[in-house]
């Protein structure tokens, strides 16, 4: 079972790295994925993958619960209205499938304007500080 955890958490860190930088495929999701799978997979991948930069600046403050900066935030809902746009205009004859995406759309931007705390960059560093100074300790 390790294996697989391994495997789909390298999976979904390729595809997250990607959607990083592609506007169009979210991140987010495939980072939590991968925060997932190295937890129950391997304590080493876990440790790596939590001090990377792309951990750091995307998924850190939102795991430990203190929500996510302005800017994350951002980054996230524009990925998900590109993409579910793009979903959209695609399904040009399907009208319920548009009113599908439409109300997910919706819900998401509820969701992150509403229930995820905006946090300042500077709560986001102490996070990260944080995050350091216990590898610190544990090392």
């Amino acid at each position: 079972m390790k294996l697989f955890y391994i495997v789909l958490g390298c999976i979904s860190l390729g595809v997250g790295a990607v959607g990083a930088v592609l506007p169009l495929l979210p991140a987010f999701p495939f980072l939590m994925l991968a925060a997932f799978c190295f937890a129950r997979s391997n304590e080493k991948l876990h440790t790596w993958f939590i001090h990377t930069q792309l951990y750091q600046k995307n998924l850190a403050s939102f795991v430990h619960g203190k929500g996510m900066t302005k800017q994350a935030k951002i980054r996230v809902l524009t990925a998900i209205t590109l993409t579910m746009g793009i979903g959209f205009l695609m399904m040009g004859r399907v009208p319920v499938g548009r009113i599908v995406l439409a109300v997910v759309w919706v819900l998401h931007v509820i969701y992150f304007a509403f229930g995820v705390r905006t946090i300042s960059p500077e709560e986001h560093n102490v996070v990260l500080d944080s995050l350091n100074s216990d590898s610190d300790a544990a090392a």
